[in-house]
């Protein structure tokens, strides 16, 4: 299994697993994920890395249904301004391939903000650590386990 069931099962955290046949001409790999398990865009999260201007590199978990804003994301860091990182250096601080990478279970720990509107939900999707494979878990256990701050980070 992946390093982010892993993590799961060894924080003893209640979750469950739903696997897709992944389409690799698929672009949008959190839309291809709702499509595919049937859930509203806006329960499943997709997992992006920003690098903020001080250096560092954030971790954003926001609905597939909006987008990522990085204006809102830095602040929420600390930070006067962020842009997306680039795929090999997402790849290389998480140890997870593009459309893959989790929340949980990442090679070292970094900052992680979930936008807000996983609040108000029972369970929300996150990539499991692979292409076609997400976790359902509380947003509660995912703000535990990853020391992520809750901040309105997505706009429609």
């Amino acid at each position: 299994m992946t390093p982010a069931v892993r993590a799961l099962e060894k924080a003893g955290v209640d979750f469950t697993l739903a696997e897709y046949a992944h389409d690799s001409r698929s672009p949008a790999y959190g839309e291809e994920a709702a499509s595919a398990l049937g859930l509203s865009p806006d329960e499943v999260f997709k997992t992006l890395i920003a690098r903020l201007d001080d250096g560092r590199l954030a971790v954003a978990i926001v609905p597939v249904s909006g987008q990522l804003d990085l204006k809102a994301l830095a602040r929420a860091a600390g930070a006067r301004k962020a842009r997306m990182a680039e795929a090999e250096e997402a790849e290389r601080a998480t140890g997870y391939v593009v459309g893959g990478i989790s929340p949980l279970g990442q090679k070292r720990r970094l900052p992680a903000f979930l936008d807000a509107s996983a609040e108000a939900l029972p369970a929300i999707h996150v990539s499991g650590g692979r292409r076609g494979l997400e976790i359902r878990l509380a947003p509660g256990d995912l703000l535990h386990l990853t020391g992520a701050r809750l901040a309105s980070i997505a706009r429609a």
